[in-house]
């Protein structure tokens, strides 16, 4: 049986971690971002489709771009992170999974035949792989603001046009500012959410 991680690890990416919208000007270096994305890969999908895609947007005319497909709440918390990652997600993935899943080179022409098929695995799979992203995040000491509330089609013609990468979340990453947190909102009880089904 395999031991449980640590309670301190557990407080890191549960139960004390938050979701920060103010942040702190540290910067986040390109090897740091290279190791989350080299964590949340190790996350399962269908077939080891692997759909998603990500581009980091520090600051400059890409980070501008990037700003004028928001709402305007969340304008400010994008201008202050230091880094946002654009969650996407590669809508031919089919293409490489005689790569990524050797054991059937066939399930390539399944999912390519069907685009309700292939469009919800990569909707389900990428966003799957987003949650990994995050929890990658925090497991090497960064905080996380995932959030909606922009424009895909603009985002996806500004940063996708031409290929078949089709964004689905937005996660700031950095060092969130502590002092700027609102008090934690409840969750439901296992009770309220759960049930157990037996013979």
């Amino acid at each position: 049986m395999k031991k449980t991680v640590a309670s301190e690890a557990i407080h890191q990416l549960f139960t004390e971690a938050r979701t920060y919208t103010a942040w702190l000007p540290d910067e986040i270096s390109d090897d740091t971002l290279r190791e989350v994305y080299d964590l949340m890969k190790w996350g399962p999908t269908s077939a080891n489709c692997c759909p998603a895609r990500i581009v980091f947007v520090r600051k400059g005319p890409k980070k501008e771009l990037l700003i004028s497909c928001l709402d305007p709440g969340n304008v400010p918390k994008v201008k202050a992170a230091p880094v946002t990652a654009i969650i996407a997600m590669d809508q031919k993935f089919y293409d490489f999974l005689p790569k990524l899943f050797p054991p059937a080179p066939g399930y390539r022409d399944v999912f390519a035949s069907n685009r309700n098929l292939s469009e919800s695995t990569a909707f389900r799979n990428g966003s799957l792989q987003g949650a990994y992203f995050i929890m990658a995040a925090r497991s090497l000491g960064l905080d996380c603001g995932p959030m909606s509330g922009f424009n895909n089609g603009k985002l996806d013609e500004l940063f996708f046009s031409g290929t078949s990468w089709r964004s689905n979340f937005l996660c700031n990453i950095g060092h969130g500012d502590p002092a700027k947190l609102n008090p934690r909102s409840p969750r439901f009880r296992f009770e309220e959410a759960c049930r157990i089904e037996s013979d």
